[in-house]
């Protein structure tokens, strides 16, 4: 076990879209921590790449922010999903299901009839 790999190169907008849909408001060290949890700590997630994805999808409308207590009492900015952020995360995940089902046919070709 140590080998962890890093997130995909445009998929990190729509597991942070998820996280907030399934687990509701919750600060930014709780997102990376559920991500990773939910790679089953397979992912390796740069802290330094989830705060500017966080701000632009903030910036784009897809989530809120504000300031609120951690479990541990320290201040904490926390996130939640917006109405248009539910649609974005609809969106990206069609579009992601579109494509893996597009590179499952090369990587798995069926019989040529």
């Amino acid at each position: 076990m140590g080998d962890k790999t890093d997130v995909w190169q445009g998929t990190l907008a729509l597991m942070v879209l998820k996280t907030l849909e399934t687990m509701g408001p919750i600060h930014g060290y709780g997102i990376a921590r559920r991500i990773e949890q939910t790679s089953g700590h397979l992912l390796s997630l740069n802290y330094g790449t989830l705060y500017p994805a966080l701000l632009k999808l903030e910036q784009e409308g897809y989530i809120a922010s504000e300031w609120g207590l951690s479990e541990n009492n320290r201040k904490a900015k926390f996130y939640k999903l917006t109405r248009a952020g539910r649609k974005q995360l609809e969106r990206e995940a069609r579009d992601w299901e579109q494509a893996t089902a597009i590179l499952a046919r090369f990587l798995s070709p069926a019989e040529e009839s």
